[in-house]
């Protein structure tokens, strides 16, 4: 793991670092794959974190004079999901964020983290592609601008130096006369990576497409373009016999691998299906119902930190002070853990479980400065300056928690090992939507994971909760 963990408060501090430690150091914004990378190994070289993520102004979404839409370095998925100018200017990008991991890994990963994972099957990175994005990448010397089309090299390579941080993403806003719609095809409905997923976005004139993009994830080594497809889509009605031959020349385009989750002759199937499924969905006009107009954050939008200095956490200096629970701790050497791992060793709170340790089960969700976040994916030193609520601290002055007492009543928790998990994401939906629909109960608790319960008892405890 790393030995060294800054907090800075300003990027100019940030690159000042990255040009000192050549190559030693990284970027933490969300942090969501790079814990896990770490947790395999795969990161050796780095010993060093920045954390960027108590800078002001970094997590803005703009639109400038010139119709392009502007994304901060610390935009994250749920900001993207639930912007009312994506959402009506591009719409393929709210969707794809919407698709990503679960609320909690929402509230923490960034679109500019998951462009730097440079997956192909990273669900942010295909309908980016299809807007015709560009990213900034800025270093204490240095400042280009590079097409997102030219960022990547391969899969998990790109064209970004050690010592560079992605400052901006931006890309034309849709047109009045452009459509677009994104679909994901996965294994499941959430907590999943996908197994063929398409952007498609058309501009119309008269009834016919005047200019077509359409991009596939997941079934090459980088994002890709059906060109073929698009050519054909040119002058054409959006009829069934036209959608039918582009998903056919989409189908064509493809060059997936087979693994473990699929074969590639499945892939190439399923291009073909979600390619027309995502032109049906501008045919008929229902592309946007995919995504919820007011979807569920778990996140009150109030608790942010910023900090007004740097401060430097490692075996020799740098304590840890934080607040837990309303409570005023401080630690020494914690830095170079996870935040679930501190809250369990450190300051003793074993509420919060272990599951799986990479983000996946729930069982660690905590609030993290108003956000329901999953603290095995955090850095202990992000606690610095914070205010973290866990399961112990949601009672009011020893009396439980409406949701824990629904839990009770409805029979709710078995062998109880997920349950406060659950109950830390009931509690944050209820803050965020007292009177919650069932349909948006699922998508709160989307990101955990109960092997006994069946899951119906538990939506019927926060359903109770919510009319108490």
């Amino acid at each position: 793991m790393w030995n060294k963990y800054y907090n800075v408060s300003s990027l100019e501090a940030a690159f000042e670092i990255l040009d000192r430690e050549k190559g030693n150091a990284r970027i933490v914004a969300g942090a969501t794959d790079l814990i896990i990378e770490f947790e395999k190994g795969m990161r050796e070289e780095v010993k060093i974190l920045i954390d960027i993520t108590r800078i002001k102004g970094l997590n803005q979404i703009t639109l400038d004079e010139n119709q392009n839409i502007h994304l901060g370095p610390l935009v994250s998925h749920n900001d993207v999901a639930s912007s009312k100018l994506i959402q009506e200017r591009a719409l393929p990008l709210a969707q794809a964020s919407w698709e990503v991991g679960s609320p909690q890994i929402r509230n923490r990963g960034t679109v500019a983290g998951n462009l730097i994972t440079a997956s192909p099957a990273n669900d942010t990175i295909t309908p980016l592609m299809a807007l015709g994005a560009s990213l900034v990448l800025k270093s204490l010397q240095s400042e280009r601008i590079v097409k997102l089309e030219d960022f990547f090299l391969g899969v998990r390579k790109t064209v970004l130096r050690s010592d560079e941080i992605v400052s901006d993403i931006f890309f034309p806003a849709l047109r009045p006369n452009q459509k677009g719609s994104f679909i994901k095809f996965a294994l499941r409905r959430a907590q999943a990576i996908s197994l063929v997923n398409v952007a498609v976005i058309c501009g119309f004139e008269n009834g016919k497409v005047k200019d077509a993009v359409i991009t596939l994830g997941s079934v090459a080594p980088t994002i890709i373009h059906s060109k073929e497809a698009e050519q054909y889509l040119i002058g054409k009605e959006l009829t069934d016999e036209v959608i039918d031959q582009i998903g056919l020349l989409a189908q064509k385009t493809a060059r997936p691998i087979s693994d473990i989750r699929g074969s590639a002759d499945y892939r190439k199937t399923m291009v073909k299906v979600i390619t027309k499924r995502a032109l049906y969905n501008l045919k008929n006009n229902n592309a946007d119902l995919t995504l919820p107009v007011d979807p569920v954050l778990l996140d009150n939008r109030k608790g942010q930190s910023y900090l007004d200095k740097e401060f430097v956490h490692d075996k020799e200096s740098g304590k840890i002070s934080t607040q837990i629970n309303g409570k005023d701790y401080e630690f020494e050497n914690c830095q170079s853990k996870t935040l679930l791992d501190f809250l369990r060793e450190d300051v003793k709170l074993t509420g919060t479980k272990e599951g799986c340790a990479e983000g996946e089960c729930g069982a660690c969700t905590v609030f993290l400065d108003g956000k329901a976040v999953m603290a095995c994916l955090v850095p202990a030193a992000r606690a610095h300056g914070s205010k973290i609520t866990t399961i112990e601290g949601i009672s009011n002055n020893g009396q439980k928690n409406v949701v824990q007492e629904t839990f009770i009543e409805e029979g709710a928790v078995q062998c109880g090992y997920c349950t406060p998990g659950f109950i830390m994401s009931a509690v944050k939906l209820l803050e965020e939507k007292p009177t919650p629909s069932q349909l948006e109960i699922r998508q709160a608790i989307s990101g955990n994971l109960c092997r006994c319960t069946g899951y119906y008892k538990i939506i019927s405890a926060i359903e109770n909760a919510s009319k108490k």
